[in-house]
């Protein structure tokens, strides 16, 4: 019986107006949800800064699709680490990369570090 390695997760954020990432295992399209960049008070800011945090952390469709890529990605991760990867690559997306992408990258790699995941956060857009 093979030994289990531990699996690094790789988050990213990204624009899709820049080109979705070509070493990605997963990529979600989050270009369904609300976007800051619509609220003129909140366009300079990133997924990062509290105001935009705020703004998402308000919006139901948000807080479903965090809650359902937690599920997705809870059952489907066992299954790479089995498979004795070192790493899985996972994209988050929204049209420039600054706001909502950022907001679900933050929110993941929170997530996991917590269950004692070690985790890379990568922000290719900001």
């Amino acid at each position: 019986r093979r030994e289990l390695t531990s699996l690094s997760l790789q988050i990213m954020s990204f624009g899709f107006k820049n080109g979705i990432p070509n070493d990605a295992d997963f990529v979600f399209d989050l270009r369904c949800l609300p976007n800051p960049y619509w609220e003129k008070e909140l366009r300079e800011y990133s997924g990062k800064d509290q105001p935009v945090m705020e703004f998402l952390s308000k919006q139901d469709s948000v807080s479903e699709m965090l809650e359902d890529l937690k599920s997705f990605l809870d059952r489907w991760i066992p299954h790479f680490e089995s498979d004795n990867r070192s790493y899985l690559s996972i994209a988050f997306g929204c049209t420039g990369g600054h706001h909502r992408s950022v907001y679900i990258a933050e929110q993941l790699t929170s997530y996991f570090k917590e269950l004692g995941k070690p985790v890379i956060l990568r922000h290719r857009d900001i």
